[in-house]
Formats: structure tokens, sequence, C-alpha cells
């Protein structure tokens, strides 16, 4: 089942449709091509057999586990496709809502705080309003909407924070400052900008970190570099007219 059909269904009809009933295994086959040397040599090390051991035993327990399809960002965003790269940090907790994607849900979902913050920048940014709330337009484009962890149990943020999800997003992140492409980084929050010291390490130029609060209620407005105002998304298409003149720009409306 390719992933746009496994995720189509996701929040539709059925609360738990975004579930994550498959096996593991099966599901980390489902990487772009372009990633599954990276993403079989993570799964075969110790940190990917215990996580997979760790996931499995909660889903054969009938644990609720999210998203259905926790690769999905590396299954719709190809390494040769990434444009930008926007981090956070787990999946949303509640059903109906993860689907793979950082900060978004799928159309038909209410906008949880964090993304209705991202929306009103986008609007105040660049003047677009969008009325989807499924990132998955971004994602087509080369936005890679990547969480440094990939399953989370139902009604407990964070809870498999430091299983060995991160071993795999920071070999990501370090693949794609490695490849020098242009790439703009788009980190927002403390947990986003401690990734700044693996780019710093692995980035080999023409690439771009944009730095500012993460986009959550508790902390848009506060400064020194608050989300409100930031312009990324602006800053984002300028740099990539600028670098990468040959590809059109993000249209962060679809």
């Amino acid at each position: 089942m390719p992933p746009a059909t496994a995720a189509a269904g996701v929040g539709a009809g059925d609360p738990l449709s975004n579930r994550l009933r498959e096996p593991l295994p099966v599901l980390l086959e489902r990487a772009a091509a372009g990633w599954l040397d990276l993403v079989r040599a993570w799964q075969h090390g110790a940190a990917g057999r215990a996580l997979i051991e760790r996931v499995e035993a909660r889903r054969l327990a009938h644990a609720t586990l999210y998203p259905a399809e926790p690769l999905r960002a590396l299954a719709l965003t190809p390494p040769d496709a990434v444009r930008v790269v926007i981090l956070g940090q787990d999946p949303y907790h509640g059903p109906g809502q993860a689907e793979g994607l950082a900060f978004s849900v799928p159309d038909g979902q209410s906008a949880p705080p964090s993304l209705r913050n991202m929306l009103a920048e986008l609007q105040r940014d660049l003047g677009i309003r969008r009325d989807q709330v499924s990132l998955r337009g971004w994602a087509e484009q080369g936005v890679l909407l990547l969480n440094a962890v990939l399953t989370v149990e139902d009604g407990r943020p964070a809870s498999h924070a430091g299983w060995g999800w991160e071993a795999l997003t920071d070999q990501v992140i370090e693949t794609l400052a490695r490849s020098g492409r242009p790439i703009v980084y788009l980190l927002w929050g403390a947990h986003a900008a401690r990734k700044r010291a693996l780019l710093d390490a692995a980035s080999a130029g023409r690439q771009a970190v944009l730095l500012a609060n993460h986009p959550s209620p508790l902390a848009a407005r506060r400064g020194p570099t608050p989300f409100v105002g930031c312009g990324h998304f602006g800053q984002a298409n300028a740099w990539l007219a600028a670098t990468d003149p040959a590809r059109p720009p993000i249209d962060w409306k679809r």
C-alpha cells in the first residue's frame, strides 16, 4: 500500500483511524527510495533494534499509538527533493491528529494551537490564508516536516522520547547538511535549536538556518526571538530564489 493511500483516511470517520496498526518493520520500508539505505542501517543498529522492540511490544499489548505512518515525512519528501526543513518534537497525541508530518493534522481536524500560530504568521508575513490544516502540499514541494521522535502514545506527549528515534532523525539532518544542496532549516524553539550543532558540524555550505521561538502559544510572543513576526516563510523563499533560482519558490498556500 503506498504511503499516500495508507494515510488517506486519517482523521476521517473513525477517530482512531490514525492509530499505528501495522508492524513497524513493514512501515519502515515505505520511506522514499533515497532514504531507505539510511533507514535500514539505523533499523539494524542498536538504536533501531531497541526502538522497534519497544514500539512493537506496546503495539502488540494493544496500546494506542500514533501515527499510522510514522515515516510519512520520509515517504513524501525524498532527500534530493528537500529544500526546506521544519523540525518538530514528537507527534500529536490525540486521536485523529498526527499524520506523520510535523505540525500537520488531516484536513477536517481543528488546527492545534502551534499550527494556528504558524498559519497566522504565514498570513501576516505573505498575506497567504490557508484553509487546509494538512501540510501535505508543503511536503510534496520539498518541505521536510520532520519530528525528532516519530511515535507517541495516546494522551502521553513525549512518551517515546529517548527510545531511539532520535538516532534516525539526527542522521537524516546530518545527511542533508553534508549534501551541500541549497536547504533552509527553520528551527523553532529550544529543542529544534539544539540541532544547530549538527548542522554546523556537518554542513558543506549553501545552506541557511533561521531561528525563532516555538510557535506554541506559551512561547510564540516571547523574546528574544518571537515566532510571531519572524517572517520565516518569506525569508526562506527569498533565500531559495537567490540561491536556487532555477526552481520555483515554495507555494505556501498549497
